[in-house]
Parts: C-alpha cells; structure tokens; sequence
C-alpha cells in the first residue's frame, strides 16, 4: 500500500479550493433525475460518490452531460428502468441508500452492489420502511448485494428509527414524490444529524416539492414528482475545514474562495468551532478567511449535528493547551470506518492522549511524534491526518489515494498551503 510523508509547515499561506458539497450534489442529482425536464447542477463537483451516483442514473436510464465545470441533467419525470447489470456503489452511503429508494420506482428488478464495508453499515431501518409503503426489497445470499423491484412503492404511512443515520430519512424524503399516493413519515425515537435532513428538505424546495412537518419528526411528502431547475452546489464545508484546519494548528492564514458562513451545511459549524478555539474569522468579497492564534485553547462542544467535522476537530484539538471533549458522536461508528476507534487508535500511535468517553472523545496535550497512518480507507481520516503532519515531523498517511471519495484535488491544494518550517 502506499502512503505520502506530510512535509511539516511554517505558518501556511494562501487560498483553499474546493468542490461542491458531494452531500448537496447527491441530493440535487436525485430531484434533477426524477424532474420532468431538463436541470442544470453548477459546481457539483467530481467526487468519488458523484461520480457513482451519475453512473447509477445513468444505468437507470438518465442522461447526463457536463458543460465545463457544470452538469445537465435529463430527467425522466420519474420514469427509470431497471438495469441490466447491478449497479456498483462501493463504499457510498448517501449513493447507496439513495439509489436503493428510488430503484422501488424502477420499471424491473434493479440490483445494487456494495462494498464489504458498506455491507456492514446500518440500511435494515430503510429497507423495513420502504417495505411498509408497499417496495419490494430484499437483500442477496451474497451479502454485499440487494435488489429491489418496481415500481412498488405505493405510498402511505411508515415509521423509521433514524438513530443510526439521517440518510435513511433523507433517502425516503427524496424518492417519495414519485410515488403514486402521498408519503408520510413518523420519526421513532431520536434522530441524529439533523442539519443533513433539512439539507434535503431544502434542495427538494429548489425542485419544486415542499414537505409539510406540521410536527416534530413528522413528514408530510406530496405526490406529483419535481419540476427542473438550476441548481448552484455550494463549496463542501467538510473539505473547507482541512484549508481553515491548517491555519489553526500552524498559526496561519487561508482562504476558501466561494465559502460563506450560513448555508445549508452543517459542517460550517467548524468556523465557529476555530473561533471558540481562539482564530480569526474575516467575510471577504472572495470567500471566508480563517487567521490562526498563537495558542490554540480547548474546548467542549457537542457534534452530533456534525459529525462530518469530527476527525478535523479532533487534529486541531492535539494542538490546543489544555483539554478538549468533543461529545455525543457516536453515529461515527457507522460511517465509511469506525472513526472513533480509528481516530482514537491512529492518534495513539503518535503519543496523543485521546480517550473514548461513550458516545464522545476526551483530547488532553501530549507530546508527539512521527508515525505511518492508517486511514482505513475513510477519506476524512486520511485528510485530518494531513493537518496533524503539518505540525510532527516524520507523518505519514497510507492509502492517501482514498481522499478521492470527496475531494479528488485534496493533496494537490493541500501540498500548495505548506511553507517548509525552518
């Protein structure tokens, strides 16, 4: 396998460039999909999970073509057919469990192939309420296959636990306009990343299709499918707080051209994180810049909203003077890897003294030093690492390649940031 030594940094200096969000992408590639007509998506960005999910479309009878750095999309109004082959998702959560709900629209029997990993992530609490509006889904001896046939989803009332992931909600949310009869969904019990939820109920907004919540964990879906619409991708959030990361830990200044503090990302909750954390935040006409201190402070903070952020927050809470707890994450062990244990153990490896507290993380100052990375295939872990090796000599990531899941052009921006400490 091979790995990249991370070249430690001066204060870094100059500008970040990221993709669009792939979780807003994924969402608008549905609505513009199931839309009756054509839709333009600007700035979707190239990631991993992109790409997948426009291969999967289009194995479903969706054409799509790119005009620069733009995509238009040809929807079918709903209408999609069952694929000849299955189609491969790999380790894709938000391209798994959404193709997984509108192939019960498909004409046919649409099979899906997943990673071995993905396999093993949380997907009965969606298959168990896609069945209940009426979806005939079933998963293969095969284990890593599943099948679904339609079009089957009728409609009606079901009940989810989203507890695990909000994308089973999200999944049912994008799909359930295209069904024959209204949608309604009741959430049981909590539910975790919240912010990802709203995320969608807005991109549907953009498409023409509002979804009542007249109370609290109830959703109201309509039938009658979404109208086209050009559609701007922000600039991803998770892949900005590397660039702000690297300022903080080495006392520099970057900018993310495009980026905006609001929008419908939680992850930008990160710049407020560094804030708490003792940087500098400035709105420029070019995008958002982020000035690091001369000392980082520690701190206690809540992420269940945004998990995506975690493995970052983690990096520049090594490099804070006193302790910090990041709390009530623990849907991290369900994503890509098991980021608390991988984080946790990676970290070790370095002297770090990280402690798993339940559902949270306990970062208290330790000295350390140099070590090979293992990512585990999880691109935000072999991106936060990068920032850890900005400050230790002697880092390194293995498998750097897997950043590719949502920031192909990571190391390239990245390796721009570094000013070679003397």
């Amino acid at each position: 396998m091979s790995s990249l030594s991370i070249t430690p940094s001066g204060p870094v200096e100059g500008k970040f460039r990221v993709p669009g969000s792939k979780s807003i992408a994924n969402r608008a590639l549905i609505c513009a999909a199931l839309a009756r007509g054509d839709s333009e998506l600007r700035n979707p960005g190239d990631a991993e999970d992109v790409v997948l999910l426009l291969n999967g479309l289009n194995q479903m009878g969706i054409l799509t073509r790119r005009l620069g750095s733009d995509l238009i999309v040809e929807g079918k109004g709903g209408v999609l057919h069952a694929p000849k082959f299955p189609i491969p998702v790999k380790n894709a959560g938000t391209t798994f469990r959404f193709l997984l709900a509108i192939s019960t629209l498909a004409r046919g029997r649409t099979g899906i192939e997943v990673s071995e990993r993905m396999a093993e992530r949380p997907i009965d609490e969606l298959i168990e309420a896609l069945r209940v509006l009426g979806a005939t889904v079933t998963r293969t001896p095969a284990h890593t296959l599943f099948q679904a046939r339609g079009p089957t989803m009728q409609g009606g009332t079901a009940r989810l636990s989203a507890a695990r992931s909000s994308q089973f909600l999200s999944a049912l949310l994008l799909a359930a306009p295209c069904a024959p009869a209204p949608v309604r969904i009741e959430i049981e019990g909590p539910m975790v990343s919240g912010p990802y939820v709203a995320m969608t109920l807005e991109v549907m907004r953009s498409f023409g299709v509002t979804v009542r919540t007249a109370r609290e964990g109830t959703f109201e879906v309509p039938t009658g499918g979404y109208t086209p619409a050009s559609f701007a991708v922000e600039p991803d959030a998770s892949g900005a707080s590397y660039g702000f990361g690297a300022a903080a830990v080495t006392g520099g200044r970057v900018c993310v051209p495009g980026f905006r503090k609001g929008g419908v990302q939680a992850d930008a909750r990160f710049v407020a994180v560094l804030e708490s954390m003792g940087c500098q935040t400035r709105d420029t006409s070019d995008g958002l810049c982020v000035t690091g201190p001369a000392a980082l402070r520690g701190i206690d903070v809540d992420l269940n909203e945004a998990p995506d952020i975690v493995p970052s927050v983690v990096a520049v809470c090594l490099f804070a003077s006193g302790a910090s707890s990041i709390r009530n994450v623990g849907h991290l062990r369900f994503k890509e890897s098991d980021r608390l244990e991988g984080l946790a153990g990676e970290l070790r490896t370095l002297g770090a003294d990280i402690t798993i507290e339940g559902d949270g993380m306990r970062v208290l100052p330790a000295p350390l030093r140099g070590a090979i990375l293992d990512p585990h295939e999880d691109h935000r872990l072999a991106m936060s690492f990068a920032l850890v090796g900005l400050k230790v000599p002697g880092v390194s990531v293995s498998n750097p390649e897997c950043v590719t899941k949502s920031f192909p052009g990571f190391w390239k921006e990245f390796e721009a940031l570094v000013r070679p400490a003397n």
